[in-house]
């Protein structure tokens, strides 16, 4: 197994898996695979060459099995402090054939070294209920919920 950074090479692939990912969760969607193929892509060549949003695979044999998504969120800078960026993780996803091999803690795992190397302050997530206990092998804590302001 292999655990990289994503390239542009990867988005078809990662275009599959979110589609994939969606539809394991929530079947009764109706899309265009088309359309959700061409808004995704779109983001994903940002996302790759931006620097902002980092996408974290497991890869075997060339193929993606795993990924995870990690936006950087600056925070505004404080006196008397030095100011890091802290990530928000999201999309956190292995195909059903390749789970529960420890490939997604291997994953979490290079991305707890890799924001210690860029002196990340935290890392959120939010997981669904059925994903709590991976995160919490995961040495992730429960915290205090944020407050949220839907706008519709």
């Amino acid at each position: 197994m292999n655990i990289r950074l994503a390239t542009e090479t990867d988005i078809d692939q990662l275009i599959r898996m979110r589609w994939d990912f969606t539809y394991e969760h929530a079947p009764g969607i109706v899309a265009s695979y088309e359309d959700f193929y061409e808004e995704c892509k779109l983001f994903l060549k940002d996302v790759i060459d931006g620097g902002k949003w980092f996408i974290w695979v497991a890869e075997v044999d060339s193929r993606i099995v795993a990924h995870i998504y990690i936006d950087l969120i600056n925070k505004v800078p404080r006196p008397g402090r030095i100011t890091n960026p802290f990530a928000y993780m999201t999309n956190v996803y292995t195909v059903p054939e390749f789970r529960s091999r420890g490939i997604g803690s291997q994953l979490l795992k290079q991305i707890r070294q890799w924001g210690r190397d860029k002196k990340l302050e935290f890392i959120i997530v939010w997981p669904s209920e059925e994903a709590v206990p991976f995160y919490s092998n995961n040495d992730y804590k429960h915290c205090t919920e944020p407050m949220e302001l839907a706008l519709d």
